[in-house]
């Protein structure tokens, strides 16, 4: 064969050769791209999906109970409250008091007195109400495991009804404040508390009846939620939880008469949280007046005979604060009035009282040794 023909041969197989390398590498090019392309697409639709899926799981559940380093969640729409219960039922406590009374009769004598608190940090801090431990010589907090604690008064303020007291323990389940400016009426909600002072962790559910009912408790007017669900004697200082677990109001009151069911009362948490803080700082509520006085009322003829004096009113059995001491009201005065109004008990006293600050300046009637007198005290803090 011709040597020129022989050389065009091997030159045209190469070519091909090379074209055919050339097709081959752009078709793996071509896969390797669509393979990437693949990839991309299959990955955002994975990511959409779980995407989703998350939020409308998101939609159906919620935090319901969450102390330090532990966070529970739960079915929202469900109707069953086990495990929402489970939580926050832990967070209620039972309180036991023990108060030393005198009587001319009997002498002296210790009554006992029972209710709720609610645990509000992890280290025992518990929120109850003042008339649950007013008075009190010594309190005992029982937790929902059985355990009893001797409690320490932290601050108790009369006007709201609120007292803080303390256990020395650590670890604690401590309830989550919800928001209860954000309530509505007819909301579900949960209360769990003491009734009868036997029956603690007692769990009991309803609706929110009304939002801002203005209610006169022992002569202090209050701003309280009302709801339909079943409040009894030993219930108070005890918790009103919505469905997600959040307490939205500490128990107070129960509406009580022939006829009445049905309506309780609570004071709405985010006026609760604001005194608590400042019982927890400072043992009391900066700017609460007070007359700086131990009194009894004289509401009987066999009190006014016990007593030595010939009219109703509130007898001053000491005189405790500098500034009514110095206004000159002694031991034996009998106030019947203050600023020209008649009062002649104690709880018109604290009433009147509670409708000034520290530092006003009030007056007073007095009876002293059968005379009218007017005496202008200023008020101090009360602590």
């Amino acid at each position: 064969m011709d040597e020129n023909v022989v050389e065009e041969v091997v030159e045209n197989t190469e070519k091909k050769e090379n074209i055919k390398e050339d097709t081959t590498k752009k078709k793996s090019n071509k896969s390797i791209i669509l393979y990437l392309i693949f990839t991309v697409i299959l990955c955002g639709v994975c990511s959409f999906a779980s995407v989703k899926i998350a939020l409308n799981s998101d939609e159906k559940k919620v935090v319901v109970y969450q102390g330090v380093n532990n966070e529970t969640v739960v079915n929202s729409n469900s109707n069953d409250l086990t495990e929402v219960v489970s939580h926050i039922s832990k967070t209620v406590v039972e309180v036991y008091t023990e108060s030393v009374s005198y009587n001319s009769f009997y002498g002296e004598y210790v009554t006992e007195g029972a209710g709720s608190g609610v645990i509000i940090t992890s280290d025992g801090y518990i929120i109850t109400n003042n008339h649950v431990i007013e008075g009190a010589s010594s309190i005992k907090v029982t937790l929902s495991t059985g355990e009893t604690y001797e409690a320490e008064l932290i601050g108790t303020d009369s006007v709201s009804d609120i007292a803080v007291i303390k256990i020395a323990v650590d670890n604690l389940p401590s309830a989550v404040f919800g928001d209860s400016d954000k309530l509505q009426v007819a909301q579900n909600c949960i209360a769990i508390g003491n009734p009868l002072g036997t029956l603690g962790g007692t769990v009991t559910t309803g609706i929110i009846s009304a939002l801002s009912r203005d209610i006169t408790i022992d002569g202090q007017k209050m701003t309280l939620l009302q709801t339909d669900t079943s409040i009894n004697p030993g219930n108070s200082g005890g918790g009103l939880f919505n469905y997600s677990g959040e307490l939205i109001g500490i128990v107070n009151a129960k509406s009580s008469g022939n006829n009445i069911e049905g309506i309780g009362f609570a004071i709405p948490i985010n006026y609760v949280k604001e005194i608590a803080k400042q019982l927890i700082e400072n043992g009391y509520v900066l700017g609460r007046g007070q007359l700086g006085i131990v009194a009894v009322n004289i509401d009987s003829i066999q009190m006014a005979w016990n007593y030595g004096v010939n009219n109703y009113g509130i007898y001053v059995k000491e005189v405790t604060g500098e500034n009514a001491k110095k206004a000159g009201l002694v031991e034996g005065d009998l106030i019947v009035a203050v600023n020209g109004t008649e009062t002649l008990s104690l709880e018109q006293l604290r009433a009147q009282i509670n409708q000034h600050s520290a530092g006003d300046e009030v007056k007073l009637t007095i009876i002293r040794n059968k005379e009218k007198i007017a005496i202008n005290i200023t008020l101090e803090q009360k602590k």
